[in-house]
């Protein structure tokens, strides 16, 4: 049976669960919190992690969101390095259990637990010198073995990996990228803006393999030397940073017997789980999302700015004046002196429209579907970008043959809204 609890327990301590405490003291919610994460440092910024930080243009400081003392002003628990590991609850409170053995009893209950990163399931991936980022304690070990590198080769053609990737060459190591699937970036944005990055990264001097496997890191034994690939060749390397993904955390969703798909923990637009009273945000949870215009099927999303968006309507529904999670999709990535931003969700896309100089690197890409606006991606055009996120914002859209005129801002071809495109 379980326990009967009086406070709140938030489950991670990333950028999930501090936006869902920061959000509650926000919306006036007084009740005592628990907030637990199993790193060791208090709530910080991940971004800056495989780009700024590994270059050393961020301290540790700078990173955290808010020190010891805000947490104590505002009636929370901070616990950190103590992960919890078994959870159960009732109709009326709960209890969680954490790997030190401490007890904590709660009311209500947010699942913050965030993702982790998926392993190269290769011979030779635990050798040092194969790294991933994810964490402080991930950078920290990666930051001075890429300052001493000549050859790097990073296996995943992400985000993460191509942010790491730009940052290695600028620091003057031979970089390959190899990707498995036949562009970059696959899964987030459109062919054109895949193609337009892969040759910004070859033009400063970064191979990039495409429809290329590893299938074997090399070694002496205990340090890597080189990543073997599926056609045989084998690319010498100092360092391999592994990116191909993450696995969102469900385990504890699972003990409490919540419907949990392969993509996450299942929450409805009020950031609701299949019990009705539990709460879950971030990169764990799989949802519905308005902005997927006729795409089927829920969507999940790994950004900072959604953690803090969803993380702000599961705070909502706890306070008890559930509202929905309903914020336009947007994404950044540096990656070098290459500045993307990206604001929607461009699947299902029958159109895109190229504006601007794409040889000079000043560009963006607007994705329609049946004459609807979709999404945008800019490369060093903040004014394009802010000009359709607000757009979609506001449910309208922006003509996609008058768009095609550079000379024209988009904020003066903002229009009404159109009907969504059928599924």
């Amino acid at each position: 049976m379980a326990a009967q609890g009086s406070g709140i327990l938030v489950v991670g301590a990333g950028q999930a669960g501090i936006s869902l405490v920061t959000a509650l003291r926000e919306l006036g919610d007084p009740t005592p919190v628990v907030l637990v994460g199993d790193e060791p440092e208090p709530p910080y910024e991940r971004p800056p992690l495989s780009k700024s930080y590994l270059r050393g243009e961020h301290d540790r400081a700078s990173l955290v969101f808010r020190d010891r003392r805000w947490f104590a002003e505002h009636g929370v628990e901070l616990v950190t390095g103590d992960a919890v590991v078994d959870l159960d609850r009732g109709a009326s409170g709960g209890r969680a259990t954490t790997a030190s053995g401490r007890v904590i009893t709660f009311e209500r209950l947010a699942l913050t637990t965030g993702a982790t990163n998926r392993l190269l399931p290769v011979d030779g991936a635990a050798l040092d010198g194969v790294h991933a980022v994810r964490t402080l304690a991930d950078a920290d070990r990666l930051a001075p073995e890429l300052l001493r590198a000549r050859r790097v080769v990073v296996v995943g053609g992400g985000f993460i990996g191509l942010e790491i990737a730009a940052g290695a060459r600028a620091l003057g190591s031979e970089v390959t990228v190899v990707e498995a699937t036949d562009r970059l970036l696959a899964r987030a944005v459109t062919p054109t803006l895949s193609e337009f990055v892969r040759e910004a990264h070859e033009r400063r001097g970064t191979q990039i393999l495409l429809s290329a496997s590893a299938v074997r890191v090399h070694g002496d034994g205990s340090r890597a030397s080189g990543v073997e690939l599926a056609d045989g060749t084998t690319l010498s390397a100092d360092v391999v940073v592994v990116g191909i993904g993450v696995l969102p955390r469900t385990e504890l969703a699972e003990r409490l017997g919540l419907l949990v798909e392969p993509q996450g923990i299942v929450v409805d637009a009020q950031a609701r789980t299949s019990d009705g009273v539990t709460v879950a945000a971030g990169d764990c949870t799989v949802g519905p999302n308005p902005f997927t215009r006729g795409v089927p099927g829920p969507t999940r999303l790994e950004s900072v700015p959604h953690a803090t968006d969803q993380a702000r309507a599961a705070a909502a529904t706890l306070a008890g004046h559930p509202t929905a999670y309903d914020q336009v999709p947007w994404f950044w990535s540096d990656q070098g002196d290459l500045r993307l931003q990206m604001a929607g969700l461009p699947a299902g896309a029958d159109r895109v429209v190229v504006r601007g100089d794409v040889a000079a690197e000043r560009f963006s890409v607007l994705s329609y579907r049946e004459g609807v606006l979709l999404a945008v991606e800019s490369v060093d055009s903040s004014a394009d970008y802010v000009a359709v996120k607000r757009a979609l914002e506001k449910g309208m859209t922006i003509d996609a043959d008058a768009a095609t005129d550079a000379a024209v801002p988009l904020k003066r071809l903002i229009t009404g809204a159109h009907a969504a495109p059928s599924s």
